[in-house]
């Protein structure tokens, strides 16, 4: 493997104008291929297999006019104080209101309360229902803006005016900053650690071109593959953390290998052939975590993962050839300014000659007094851990375990307008609902029947389930033209998150199966509790078999790299610290409220369903991405003879700092994702931000130490009968080192000869 980078290192370094040729033809094409394509479809939820969505189905193919895609939008009107929407003036005020609707653009119509009887009990507040000829996503600003002119309108003269629905336009207040302030902190992040432009800006550029063509091949596959909007702002969140890191560590190495004395071409062939490695191998392993989405069944989950997959892989392979291309084009300018004097890059005139010999003066006079072997930051940090290595093993596992505990008390549930803001009109028309229609309104409950007469085996099931508890009320059971399906609506007296709501769903399921003996047909529960009911279970279903193909596959994975077995099984255990200690820490903030105004959260409630299986599939990628990149260094150390602990304060010495960097770009470019007006993403990027804080700084920087340490040498002990029988992929450049052992320190390098 090193061996093959490394060619391919130098390859793209002494042909470095054709590879950019051939990456901005990629970009080109790829840009031109999205710009052309359609837009991308909405979102949509769907778990094969399940009996909600075999409902679903059914209703679509029995029911072709009810599962319209037409937008709508409720629209929920209430009395002033003191009245009664059936009053004079309150009733004339919504005739208006619904009569301005009907005639806006794009609208169908929109059902009369006062006919269609939708007024509260209480008589103060009535609803409406508003079709739109076109779905969602397809909603114009002029109809959004029409729709607000005129409820507001209607609030002018004095009624309370709410909406929902997909119809209805969500207002986003800085959707669209957070890539922006991840990327401004990434760049002082580069810049404080190379001190240089160049090399700061290589990472970025990088990164960005390989986003921009992963997030380009998402859109241009977006309508066939339906690929969603939401799946490229993914794809980008982590494309844009992964690329700068890789690329970062390319770098690095080059730095290091230019300032060990190598000639230009032969520092990139050395820094793809060894860094290079480790970026293949933590690509594999993000791989691996995001492909493995597939197992859980949820399309939407499959979809976002292979794509972030897919852009993932762009990252790779910019990191191996257009990073080492571009090092090409400023071979010195990507070293820190007081170095770039040491190296000729070509004849200097008289008075260069003079400025560069002054500077050498200096440089050899800081040499004189400085230390050569005194330990950087990175090397007295691993010093410490060394000596201490129980007091940090515990305070690291009892910290991660005790942010952990709010992770028991984890609620699911899925987004909605039950979930959002109470400044937005969608939450405010759910709560209206909720307290003038009752707890169960919002959270309806569909039961579909399949028989050959199903208009008397509907009303049968109906009047069995209205004797259930918990049942407020059964709709009269409704077929379908052919007559072998009907459909009824049953309002539950509890809300949609409430746990009895859950239990009456269970007790339904268990009466639907008698009363199929009974009609000789087909009845199922379906509806927002009965779906997130089938989701869990799907999740519950796929976790064990996720994790076992994730894990084993990385560990697999790892073996390989690193030769032992206890290196890949502490590193899975430490995962699972830190990603246990990032759901309690979702948990605390998303759902108990903790910091909620700090980190701008507008409202809690249940965490979203698919967060810990995708938390897990993420996290763990990005978290063996540290342990490659900090271990190999330590595993390169110890197979050319360094003992067990001097390999850990190397490991730490060389790759420490860079480590730290990674860590803190990958944070900060998460962390921009917490301002997005998405639920889902914000709340994704706040639980990657703090997971990979967790992992980068007390997981691989505190405890992986700390058992190195105790363990020594049994570290890395591997079985005989496996390393026979193992490929050595060669990450640590063992072979490399022979191939080019009689290489000649490099030539413009002539600090000696000019100290001299």
């Amino acid at each position: 493997m090193a061996t093959f980078l490394y060619k391919l290192g130098r390859l793209a370094f002494r042909r470095r104008w054709l590879l950019v040729v051939l990456w901005v033809l990629i970009f080109g094409g790829v840009g031109v291929a999205a710009s052309s394509a359609p837009p991308p479809p909405a979102d949509t939820f769907s778990m094969p297999g399940t009996e909600s969505q075999k409902a679903f189905d059914l209703l679509k193919e029995k029911f072709p006019t009810a599962s319209a895609t037409g937008a709508s939008a409720r629209v929920v009107v209430r009395a002033p104080q003191g009245a009664k929407i059936s009053d004079a003036g309150p009733k004339a005020g919504v005739t208006e209101l619904l009569g301005n609707l009907s005639k806006a653009p794009e609208v169908i119509g929109a059902t009369d309360p006062y006919q269609a009887n939708t007024i509260s009990q209480d008589g103060t507040t009535a609803y409406a229902v508003v079709t739109y000829k076109v779905p969602g996503p397809e909603v114009s600003d002029e109809a959004h803006d029409a729709f607000d002119e005129i409820t507001e309108k209607a609030r002018a003269g004095g009624l309370t005016v709410e909406a929902g629905g997909d119809a209805v336009k969500i207002k986003a207040e800085m959707g669209g900053s957070g890539e922006g302030i991840g990327i401004l902190v990434s760049a002082i992040v580069l810049l404080l650690t190379f001190g240089s432009m160049i090399a700061a800006g290589m990472p970025l550029l990088t990164a960005t071109i390989g986003v921009s063509i992963g997030i380009s091949g998402i859109t241009a596959l977006g309508s066939t593959f339906g690929l969603s909007a939401t799946t490229s702002t993914l794809a980008m969140m982590l494309g844009l953390a992964v690329g700068i890191d890789y690329a970062l560590f390319i770098v690095s190495r080059y730095r290091s290998e230019m300032a060990e004395g190598r000639d230009r071409e032969e520092a990139a062939g050395r820094a793809v052939g060894t860094a290079g490695s480790a970026v293949v191998f933590a690509g594999l392993t993000v791989i691996i975590a995001l492909a493995g989405l597939s197992v859980v069944n949820v399309p939407l989950l499959t979809k976002m993962g292979l794509a972030a997959s897919g852009t993932v892989a762009v990252a790779v392979l910019i990191a191996l050839t257009l990073v080492p291309a571009l090092l090409g084009f400023a071979p010195f300018k990507v070293l820190p300014r007081r170095e770039r004097h040491l190296f000729w890059s070509g004849p200097l005139s008289a008075r260069k000659q003079r400025v560069s010999a002054k500077r050498a003066a200096k440089a050899a006079a800081r040499a004189a007094k400085k230390d050569p072997n005194k330990p950087n930051l990175g090397s007295r940090w691993a010093g410490y851990v060394l000596r201490n290595p129980v007091a940090v093993l515990l305070v690291g596992v009892l910290g991660l375990g005790a942010l952990a505990v709010p992770a028991a008390s984890l609620e699911l549930g899925l987004p909605g307008e039950g979930t959002m803001s109470t400044e937005t009109t969608q939450r405010k028309a759910y709560d209206m609902l909720s307290e003038s229609f009752g707890a169960g309104f919002n959270g309806p409950l569909m039961v579909t029947v399949s028989a050959k007469d199903a208009k008397a085996a509907g009303d049968t099931v109906g009047k069995a389930l209205a004797k259930v508890d918990g049942v407020a009320s059964v709709s009269p059971a409704v077929a379908n033209e052919a007559g072998d399906t009907a459909i009824l609506n049953i309002v539950p007296t509890t809300g949609p998150a409430d746990k009895k709501t859950e239990d009456l769903v269970h007790n339904l399921r268990a009466l639907a199966g008698g009363l199929e003996e009974q009609t000789s047909g087909e009845v199922l529960i379906t509806g927002q509790t009965a779906m997130l009911i089938d989701f869990s279970k799907t999740l519950d279903d796929a976790f064990v078999p996720y994790l076992g193909l994730v894990v084993g596959l990385a560990f697999v994975l790892l073996v390989l790299v690193f030769r032992s077995l206890l290196v890949p099984l502490k590193a899975a255990l430490g995962f699972l610290l830190s990603v246990s200690a990032a759901l309690g820490a979702v948990v605390a903030v998303f759902q108990w409220g903790w910091l909620a105004d700090v980190f701008g959260i507008d409202q809690t409630g249940p965490i979203m369903s698919t967060m810990p299986i995708f938390m897990i599939g993420i996290v763990f990628g990005l978290a063996m991405d540290y342990e490659v990149f900090l271990v190999s260094r330590m595993r390169e150390a110890y197979v050319h003879g360094a003992g067990p602990d001097e390999a850990v304060a190397t490991g730490f010495r060389y790759s420490g700092r860079v480590v730290t960097a990674a860590a803190a770009i990958m944070i900060s470019v998460f962390s921009g994702f917490i301002l997005d007006a998405n639920d889902m993403i914000q709340m994704i990027g706040f639980g990657l931000a703090t997971a990979i804080l967790f992992d980068a700084f007390v997981v691989r920087m505190a405890i992986v130490p700390a058992l190195f340490a105790l363990l020594g040498k049994a570290a890395w002990w591997l079985p005989r009968w496996l390393d026979a029988i193992l490929p050595n992929v060669d990450v640590e450049g063992e072979k490399l080192n022979r191939i080019v052992a009689r290489s000649a320190p490099a030539p413009e390098r002539e600090l000696a000869d000019r100290v001299s």
